[in-house]
């Protein structure tokens, strides 16, 4: 029966203030710099006024000179990206994730499978707990290694309640977690951590519908992977691509990141950003590298960094979770804003010591980094400002706009313009057509109004990383409108 934590043994008052201190602060005391607490430390500080002031100054001297300056730099930095992404796409081509058989997978005997620890943190989402007791009970792994701690909120009654419903399910045991600010994702899972018992431990969101075999062929990757192999990240899909345009732009665009990004940023020794869910962890660096940032809240991009950081790697296995694709905009806007809000955090936190980072990542790498933690945010902003810029010059090829815009930044301009749009869809294309998903072109082809979304997302982010970094604005899940029944595999 799950009530309150009824198969695990209920902490003294002293004790539970103790973990939860220890999952809120502990990664801030083991290395204070690895911490998004302070979204600025050291010479950032006085580098940011330096460059504002510095800014500030040169337009009011030399205006004109100041804005093209801006300008081809931005476009600098666009072309920069553009072929970086075409670079990763085309390694993605050529390497695909690590496929494991269902065969093979099955055939590791349940004697040698490590004892595994799944974590489920869910606040205000009494929805789908049903579902969630549904998937956890598919999952092909004997009972006997397999843990799984639903993490809630001690405040969420509504959560607790509907778990308490599946009596049956007593192969999930349900962690109440004091509540304590910052309320995030990555302090549920600090908590949960200390009652994990596996070897291995992975991250399952309460809506996830994961491949019943992926714990199996996770192991089989450990077990045929180099040591430094210490995260092995699996695939996100949605199983409501159809509900409307923006679950198709959402889809489409998972396509292309999980199917073809990261592998090729795999193949490439690139750092790869987590995904929020099924990545799976080996305990023993969990504990290592200080496990998540309470604080930062893409947690999961900033651990695959910090990963990266740390010396490890991390492979991607063909097996695929299914997730609810947000079908709401302005929900939408919410979660993409603290993603882009995280990725700004990680980005700052990672370049308190560049020379470092550099050192250990390779120069390749180390530049690939700051294109897509701190680039991806930074130009979807800048995207605003130029999509204005181009409506000035068709309204009135304004005198001001032709001064920003010298050829030798009106070309490039162009270029990036023309063939950035245009690679950006034929990747989409690629990946649909790659994935059998002829059935979402049009949102393929009508992607360029995703990306007004997702501007306005990463304008909102950065606004809030200055008022309120650490605020995690809730995702509402269980917006799936007649949702296919459908059973994730392999692919």
């Amino acid at each position: 029966m799950i009530s309150g934590r009824s198969r695990l043994e209920r902490l003294a008052p002293a004790d539970e203030a103790q973990v939860l201190d220890q999952a809120v602060n502990g990664l801030l005391r083991q290395d204070p710099s690895r911490s998004a607490a302070l979204p600025l430390m050291g010479w950032q500080r006085p580098a940011l006024w330096g460059v504002l002031l510095t800014s500030v100054v040169c337009g009011v001297l030399w205006p004109t000179t100041t804005i093209v300056a801006a300008v081809a730099l931005c476009t600098a930095a666009y072309v920069f990206t553009l072929v970086d992404r075409v670079m990763i796409f085309r390694q993605g081509l050529a390497a695909s994730a690590i496929v494991v058989p269902d065969e093979e997978a099955r055939a590791i005997p349940d004697a040698e499978l490590p004892p595994y620890t799944i974590l489920v943190p869910a606040y205000h989402e009494p929805e789908v707990v049903g579902d969630l007791i549904a998937a956890m009970g598919a999952m092909e792994y004997p009972r006997s290694k397999l843990q799984v701690l639903l993490l809630l909120e001690a405040d969420d009654q509504a959560t607790i309640d509907a778990a308490r419903q599946y009596a049956d399910a007593d192969f999930i045991e349900m962690v109440l977690i004091p509540p304590a600010q910052p309320r995030t994702k990555p302090k549920a899972c600090n908590y949960g951590l200390h009652f994990a018992t596996g070897d291995i431990v992975t991250i399952y969101d309460a809506e996830d519908r994961p491949d019943p075999l992926q714990l199996r062929r996770v192991v089989s990757v450990f077990r045929s992977s180099p040591d430094d192999i210490v995260c092995v990240q699996a695939r996100l899909a949605f199983y409501n691509g159809h509900q409307n345009l923006l679950t198709g732009w959402f889809t489409a665009e998972y396509g292309l990141w999980f199917g073809f990004l990261l592998p090729g940023m795999m193949r490439t020794g690139t750092p790869i950003p987590l995904g929020g869910t099924s990545n799976h962890l080996l305990t023993r660096v969990l504990d290592t590298i200080g496990a998540w940032d309470p604080h930062n809240v893409t947690e999961d991009a900033d651990l695959g960094l910090r990963i990266a950081a740390n010396g490890y790697e991390t492979a991607v296995v063909e097996s695929t979770t299914l997730e609810e694709a947000n079908s709401d905009s302005i929900n939408w806007i919410r979660q993409r804003s603290r993603w882009y809000k995280g990725y700004l955090q990680t980005w700052l936190v990672e370049m308190r010591r560049p020379r470092a980072l550099m050192r250990m990542l390779g120069v390749r790498a180390f530049i690939r980094f700051n294109l897509i933690l701190g680039g991806t945010p930074v130009i979807a902003v800048l995207n605003l400002f130029f999509w204005l810029i181009t409506l000035l010059w068709f309204l009135g090829h304004p005198a001001a706009v032709s001064a920003m815009f010298p050829a030798y930044v009106y070309f490039p301009a162009l270029l990036c313009l023309v063939l950035g749009n245009l690679a950006t869809i034929y990747m989409n294309l690629v990946a649909l057509r790659e994935d059998d998903r002829s059935d979402l072109l049009v949102p393929a082809l009508t992607v360029p109004a995703f990306w007004v979304m997702m501007s306005v997302a990463a304008a909102k982010g950065l606004y809030q990383l200055i008022r309120s970094p650490s605020y995690w604005e809730k995702t509402v899940h269980g917006l799936v409108v007649d949702a296919p029944a459908e059973t994730p595999a392999g692919r």
